[in-house]
């Protein structure tokens, strides 16, 4: 498999945005993005509440229609993917204080 850098997956993604999509990327990164987590939150609930054996090749397709949907939203708001992920990241050790989880100021936060 082709290791892929944010920046080109970014581009290429980009590349594939429908004219339509394109006139508001934002609108339609955010609307995407709330359908392909449904498709994900569906094949685990399947999974756990009905029976179904979890199809984890599907599940990573699926994520990949996320990754794409935040692609677009980033590309709509002129950030590159490589900033949502440095700020995600600075964002979560400020809450948790550190390179580990913390339960207590987890349940004690102050932040969003």
């Amino acid at each position: 498999m082709e290791k892929i850098t944010f920046a080109k997956y970014q581009q290429e993604a980009y590349d594939l945005i429908s004219p339509e999509g394109r006139k508001d990327m934002v609108l339609n990164g955010v609307l995407g993005l709330s359908g392909e987590s449904g498709e994900c939150a569906d094949l685990v609930k399947k999974h756990l509440f009905q029976g179904h054996p979890l199809d984890r090749e599907k599940l990573v397709l699926e994520l990949g229609d996320v990754l794409w949907y935040i692609a677009e939203t980033a590309s709509g708001l002129g950030v590159s993917l490589e900033e949502v992920a440095s700020r995600n990241l600075e964002k979560l050790h400020r809450r948790y204080g550190g390179n580990r989880f913390s339960a207590e100021r987890s349940k004690n936060r102050t932040d969003s």
